[in-house]
Formats: C-alpha cells, sequence, structure tokens
C-alpha cells in the first residue's frame, strides 16, 4: 500500500545530508542476490486479461505514440505536486492522492464530488487532442484500504486484523464489492489493496492490514477480495460496472521484516518466503488482480523494486501474472545506485509503473534519457506500456461513460453500512466474560473511556488522512461511535447509556463499557519496540482500577490494530472484548454487547501474546506458548472465565522506551536529567496529572537537558511526529528561551503564552531539522535553555503522533 511520506524540505536536507540520504539516494552497492528457482513457487494464471481483439488494439495505439508517451505511461505523479496543465508536457500514464494529499482545489477532508472533479480534470488534458498526442485515459489510484477511507461520508470497513478475525471468505467479496462501488462512485478507479502481507512481528506498525498470521487465512481472502473489487473473471470487470482495479499487496515479504521495522529485510529462506508470505499471490493472479504492487521491504538484503528474478521471473513468469507491476512511493530510489529521480534499474527488474509523486519529473526525463541511451531496453519498455494499456482497456478507462458518479447515494448507502455492521459482529472476539455480558437491555450502563465516543479513534489508521489523526466525529456524517450504538440498543430496550469519558457518575451504573485502545496510526509511526499497552501511561488501567473499587462490573471494549500485551487491564475487567479497529459502524459492538440476540462469533487471527516481550509469536513456532492461540474466542454459549493474569511484562520498560522522557512528572528510564548549578528542581502538583509535575527553576542563565541512548528519529521526523511538552510556565523570562533536539536550538519564548495555565506544545520533529538538527543521531532529546530567570512545570515530555495544532517557532 502507499507510503506517504512527506520528504523534508530543501532547506532541512541542506543540514541534514544522511536524511536526504535515506530518502532520495539508496547505497551504491547491494549485497549478492538470494538465488530464486521459479519452478518451487505455485503456478497461477491471469484469467481474462489477454485476448487477441485487445492484443491488436493495444497494437494500433503503441504504434501511434512517441517514445514520449510511452515512458509518460511508466510513471505516476501525486495530487500535491502535479497539475493537470502538466501533462500537456508530460503525458503521465498515472495520478495518485496520497494518505494526506487532497484533490484540486479543495482540502483532503472532501466530499465525492471533488474527487470527480479532480480526476475528470487530469483526464481532460490526458484525452485532448492536439498535434503530436495520442490521447489515452490516466488511471487515478487511492488507498481505499478499508473502504474508500479516503473520501467523507464513505462507509468505513474494519482494517484487517479485524476482518480475518471473522474468517468469512463471502463477507470479504461482498466488503471489496462495496468498496468497489463506493470508490468508482467518487470517480476513482484503482484501490491499492488488498494487503497480502503476513505479519509475523507484532511490532510491525502495519500489522493491522494483514488478515492473519497464517498464511492460509491470507490465501483464503485474496481471492474474494479482488473478485469483489474487480468483479469474477468473464464478468463485467469495467468502472461502468462499478467496479475498480485491485491492486495486491506488497510483493512480496513485507509482513516478515526483521525487528518488524517498515521498510526493512525479510531474512528468510525461499521455502518460507514462497509458503509464508507468498501464499495470497497465486490465489489473487488465479482471480484476476489487474495490478501488484511491490513492496519497500527487502528480500535478504535485495530490495523487492530491484528484484528481476522475484518480479519478472516469477510473478510474470510463473504465476503468469499478465497485468502491471507498479512500485510504492518513491520505492524505487531505494535500491541501490539509484535516487528516486533516476533509476533505470527498477524497469529493467520488471517494474511496469513507478510511483514518483514528487519526483515524477526528473524521473521522466532520467527514464527517457535511459530509453533514448539502450540503458532500458525498448522490448522492456514496450511490455510495460502494453501491460498498462491492457488494463487500462479492461477497466473500461476508454469508455468516457461513468455511471457511478452520476449516483452519490451508493458513497455511505444504508446497504454499505449494513455489511460493515455484520463484519463489526463478526470481528469481535471474546477474550474473558465472568458473567457480565450480555448485558441486559433494562440496565443504566456506564460509558466510559477516552475513545467510547470518537469515530475516529474506533476507524484508526489510513481513515481520511495516512495517520488517521486529526478527524472529529463531524467528519464522518452517517456513522456511528460505539457510544451512540450502545445508546441506540438500550433506548430500545427501555434501559439507558450514559457517556462519561472520564468515569465520573452522579448514579451509580449496574455496568460500565470502557473503550480504550491504540490511537491512530499507520506505518512508521505504529512501529513498537514492545507489546506492552500504554507503556508509562496507564490512564486506562486506571480508569479500570477505579470502577473496580466502586464495585461497578466492566466491560473493556479494546480497540487495537494488533494483539498487545494487556494482562492489568484484563485482570481489572470482568469481561474483555477484542474490537480491533472496527471502523465507521459503531453499532455492530452494541449488537453483540447489548440484549444477547446476536453472539459473539470472531476467533483470533492472530495469536495473543503472555508476555510484552513475544514479538514475533506465530503457531507452528517450537516455543508457541501463547496467552490465547489462533483461533481463539469465547462465547456466550461457551464459557469465560479466564483466570488472574501475571502482570510482570516480561521486557524492561527501559529497553523498548524511545519516545517516553517525562510522565507525571517522572523522567522515564532510561532517560536522565541534567540541570546546570543556576536550575532548581522540584515535584509540584498538576490538575492534569495524579502524579504532579516537576518544577524547573533558573536563577540566572541556565539549561537543563534529558540524556540518553542515541536517537536515530528520521523516520519519525518522516511520520510528522512531534515533540510535545505538557507544561505551565510559572514565572516568564526577561529573554529568549529556546527548545534543541540534540542540535538546532528553536526559539520557544512567545510560543509558551502567558504563566498560570497548564497547556501543550508540539513542535514537528521536521521543525528542529530546519533549524539545524542532525536526525541521525540524538543523545540530547530535549535542552531547554533561557539566559534569564525561569520557571516552568513539565508534567509530561514525549515524541507523540497527533501533530493537530503543532507550530514551528521562528
Amino acid at each position: 500500500m502507499k507510503r506517504f511520506y512527506r520528504v523534508l524540505p530543501a532547506v532541512a536536507l541542506a543540514s541534514c545530508a544522511s536524511v536526504a540520504l535515506a530518502q532520495s539516494e539508496a547505497p551504491t552497492t547491494a549485497p549478492e542476490p538470494t538465488p530464486v528457482h521459479p519452478e518451487l513457487w505455485p503456478a497461477a494464471k491471469s484469467p481474462g486479461l489477454l485476448d487477441a481483439k485487445t492484443e491488436a488494439r493495444i497494437t494500433r495505439i503503441m504504434a501511434r505514440m512517441s517514445l514520449r508517451e510511452k515512458i509518460g505511461q511508466m510513471i505516476q505523479a501525486d495530487t500535491a505536486s502535479i497539475k493537470p496543465e502538466d501533462l500537456r508536457q508530460y503525458p503521465l500514464g498515472s495520478i495518485l492522492a496520497g494518505g494526506n494529499s487532497p484533490p484540486i482545489g479543495a482540502p483532503d477532508r472532501s466530499p465525492a464530488s471533488a474527487w470527480i472533479a479532480t480526476v475528470r480534470a487530469f483526464d481532460t488534458v490526458a484525452m485532448g487532442k492536439r498535434a503530436g498526442h495520442e490521447p489515452i485515459p490516466i488511471m487515478f489510484g487511492i488507498d481505499a484500504v478499508h473502504g474508500n477511507s479516503n473520501v467523507v461520508g464513505a462507509t468505513i470497513f474494519p482494517h484487517n486484523s479485524a476482518l480475518g478475525a471473522m474468517h468469512d471468505p463471502a463477507l470479504m467479496r461482498r466488503i471489496g464489492r462495496a468498496t468497489a462501488v463506493e470508490t468508482a462512485a467518487a470517480g476513482i478507479h484503482w484501490a491499492f489493496g488488498p494487503t497480502l502481507a503476513v505479519p509475523q512481528d507484532d511490532r510491525w506498525g502495519r500489522a493491522y492490514e494483514g488478515y492473519s498470521e497464517d498464511p492460509a487465512l491470507v490465501a483464503a481472502y485474496a481471492g474474494p477480495m479482488v473478485e469483489g473489487l474487480q468483479g469474477k473473471p468473464g464478468s463485467r470487470t469495467t468502472v461502468q460496472a462499478g467496479h475498480v482495479a485491485a491492486s495486491v499487496k506488497h510483493f512480496v515479504g513485507d509482513g516478515g521484516t526483521r525487528d518488524g521495522i517498515d521498510q526493512g529485510d525479510t531474512q528468510v529462506d525461499e521455502n518460507t518466503l514462497i509458503h509464508t508470505h507468498g501464499a495470497g499471490y497465486p490465489k489473487a493472479v488465479d482471480a484476476g488482480t489487474m495490478t501488484v504492487m511491490a513492496s519497500f521491504s527487502s528480500w535478504n538484503g535485495v530490495k523487492m523494486h530491484g528484484n528481476k528474478a522475484l518480479l519478472t521471473d516469477v510473478l510474470k513468469g510463473r504465476m503468469g501474472f499478465d497485468g502491471f507491476i507498479v512500485g510504492d512511493w518513491n520505492g524505487h530510489g531505494q535500491i541501490p545506485g539509484c535516487t528516486n529521480t533516476d533509476c533505470p534499474a527498477t524497469f529493467n527488474a520488471g517494474l511496469d509503473m513507478a510511483m514518483a509523486p514528487d519526483s515524477w519529473k526528473g524521473l521522466f526525463e532520467s527514464t527517457l534519457a535511459a530509453a533514448q541511451s539502450g540503458k532500458i531496453p525498448m522490448a522492456r519498455i514496450d511490455d510495460a506500456v502494453r501491460r498498462i494499456l491492457r488494463v487500462k482497456i479492461k477497466l473500461g478507462l476508454f469508455d468516457p461513460a461513468r455511471p457511478n458518479e452520476a449516483r452519490p447515494q451508493e458513497i455511505g448507502s444504508p446497504e454499505h453500512r449494513a455489511i460493515a455492521r455484520q463484519a463489526v459482529r463478526e470481528s469481535l472476539v471474546l477474550l474473558k466474560n465472568e458473567g457480565v455480558l450480555p448485558i441486559k437491555t433494562s440496565a443504566t450502563v456506564l460509558v466510559a473511556g477516552d475513545a467510547a465516543d470518537d469515530i475516529g479513534r474506533q476507524s484508526g489508521g489510513w481513515t481520511l488522512s495516512w495517520q488517521g489523526d486529526g478527524n472529529t466525529n463531524a467528519d464522518f456524517p452517517g456513522a456511528t461511535s460505539i457510544y451512540a450504538g450502545i445508546s441506540e440498543a438500550m433506548k430500545a430496550g427501555g434501559g439507558k447509556a450514559v457517556l462519561s469519558t472520564d468515569g465520573t457518575f452522579a448514579e451509580k451504573p449496574d455496568v460500565a463499557v470502557v473503550v480504550f485502545g491504540e490511537e491512530p496510526y499507520a506505518e512508521l509511526r505504529g512501529d513498537v519496540r514492545t507489546l506492552e499497552f500504554q507503556l508509562g501511561d496507564k490512564k486506562a488501567l486506571a480508569l479500570l482500577k477505579k470502577l473496580k473499587a466502586a464495585g461497578i462490573p466492566t466491560v473493556s471494549v479494546f480497540l487495537s490494530g494488533r494483539p498487545l500485551w494487556v494482562n492489568p487491564e484484563i485482570n481489572q475487567s470482568d469481561a474483555f472484548v477484542a474490537a480491533w479497529f472496527p471502523g465507521s459502524e459503531g453499532a455492530g459492538v452494541a449488537d453483540v454487547l447489548v440484549g444477547g440476540n446476536a453472539d459473539f462469533h470472531g476467533t483470533l487471527s492472530f495469536s495473543w501474546p503472555k508476555t510484552a516481550a513475544q514479538f514475533t509469536l506465530n503457531k507452528g513456532q517450537p516455543d508457541y506458548d501463547p496467552l490465547f492461540p489462533l483461533g481463539y474466542g469465547l462465547t456466550y454459549a461457551n464459557g469465560g472465565h479466564v483466570d488472574r493474569l501475571g502482570e510482570e511484562p516480561g521486557i524492561d520498560a527501559a529497553d523498548a522506551n524511545s519516545s517516553l522522557f517525562i510522565v507525571d512528572g517522572i523522567v522515564a528510564r532510561p532517560f536522565a536529567l541534567e540541570t546546570g548549578e543556576a536550575v532548581s528542581r522540584r515535584l509540584v502538583g498538576s490538575p492534569t496529572r495524579q502524579e504532579g509535575a516537576i518544577q524547573l527553576a533558573w536563577s540566572g542563565a541556565g539549561t537543563a537537558s534529558i540524556l540518553g541512548p542515541n536517537l536515530t528519529l528520521e523516520r519519525e521526523a518522516n511520520a510528522e511526529m512531534n515533540v510535545e511538552i505538557t507544561y505551565r510556565l510559572d514565572k516568564a523570562a526577561g529573554g529568549p528561551v529556546t527548545l534543541a533536539l540534540g542540535s538546532g536550538p528553536v526559539r520557544i519564548g512567545e510560543a509558551l503564552g502567558q504563566p498560570g495555565e497548564w497547556r501543550k506544545l508540539r513542535i514537528p520533529l521536521k521543525c528542529f531539522a530546519n533549524h539545524g538538527t542532525y536526525l541521525g543521531g540524538i543523545s540530547r532529546p530535549f535542552t531547554l535553555n533561557a539566559d534569564s530567570p525561569l520557571a516552568i512545570s513539565i508534567s509530561d515530555l514525549r515524541l507523540a503522533t497527533d501533530p493537530a495544532g503543532a507550530v514551528c517557532p521562528e
């Protein structure tokens, strides 16, 4: 799927050479490739893409195309970096809208009309009649990974880790069909999905994009989902029929990267690559997938974007794939010897279309030059262009009719929301139930937790924005929060639900439902070093303990993209439900929790860890010892007791901590606080933190620094993360106040505001890079300096994922 990394601005790259290298220049040498044996891979064959009539038409079109137009078909640009008029000089074949990229002249969070207008604007230029130009429609793609999740008002389905718990291929086909209809209704031709990764390390920030750790389940889902998006081979697989092209991804091995690092190296033998990580691809090819996306990751050190043996010999050869291979976000630039703007090697390896979101112009020119010089053979160029035109013809793009665009009611339709609600019901997994569920409809229910009435939280990443942050309930017209669903169910049965996110109440309820879990995230930002939930900041656990102490039976509804170590939270709960990221139809949770008319259906498609150190916990391992095994799931008809669980996480929090520096006024290990002689420190109370804050007071010029292990923060900067401080200014300084992340101080005096109020200050990591910080090696992640008396109380200091309200002081 699309990795949408915002590159640092030029001024930052000038002072951060290694950042620029990581983003736009690959190493000049590569390890020796691991031998590939195509005959060992399962055979497959694309049905319905090749036929004599279509190939003859392609031949006629290509005969009229200039070399410049052929090269254009092989390059894809992003809406944030190209205008429709650019296509007159650069006849590109495809446009995408990345996770944070807006339609033309409209905000990123826009309804279908803005997206339709955008696609039409590009297509009008591409299809315009002018001298020396062969009109060829553009192909517009988007990450419709759990519904058409970039478009306001669309149905948001549960994420894939939830869908795996359903074990329902037939429902997957219906989900694919609904996603296609809503995508086509927004004028979009191409969904970058489904993901066929088989996650083997749950620290991976994209684990929720995988259906299961079990390759058999992934393979069982691959075909139905492709057929839902595209239609069955032999039927009308066109946009006119409400279908879109699928793009199975990421070929191959992205779920097995070492240490769960995104874009990392999958170090396995070929047999494991075939039978674990490659399991879904033959089924997807046999189902007719029109496109396959290459992985950012490497296999035994060799980047997939440059692995000819796998892209050409295996996928196009042994598997008989007749569609085209598209790259990921500047993924070609990571091949040794390549840059984002120059990479003949990727096309020679078998990539047909390079995703060059912001590097498209340079890549176009260098690829044209490589074709003219023979560095890329014409036979390879013609093969790539033929494959791309083949898909465009089969998808119906040469036919200007777009009947679905006249049916905006298809987006978020009651029928589609009913499918999503069913998926929520089927994906819930009951881990514990000491008799508190189902909830009687006549009861009074306290609905608590910071995610109880938050549709953005329950929808997760890749929802209206890349990381799924910045969303409010107003961004989801027609959707239902978990609280709203429970409230509706209780009202219908004569009971009532009371919302109190902090768990306070005037009248003691019969039962409490606490909704909490992971914040939304996508890759990079979602990579973690431990499976412990809420490392160092146990807000949810404190709420559960408060309710238990009050004698209130409590049901935990846990939102996450992956299994996490939550033993303390399970111990404090009378019932515990893994709800994953259920999407826009929160009422599906109430359907099962309230009244008992629907029983639990879901069973784990990922093993649940017994300790926070069980990162690679997968069935079939010799030392397999989970808390709840693959396939576990209770029902009302089948038990619910769980003995008290051990609460030792099995990993030292300090070994995993690279983002929490001060929590509740206490410096978090392995970091330490160093102050100069002019700076005193003491613990003080904080109305927002039970344990308080640490006050730093300057008697004159002085410095306070957080010291710790060396941090590398380029990836976090690319994921738009910030330094976040929760503080109260007690005495303003009479002179400059600066904050530095390693080097590169930023003046923050004015941004601190007036004394006496508790505030949050978020400064993007990229801001520090712009001020000269080298993000590749930071041993002092926080240095506060003032040259005159100052007093400030800090209750929390961390790297934060939410960019809302972030500022970059000058």
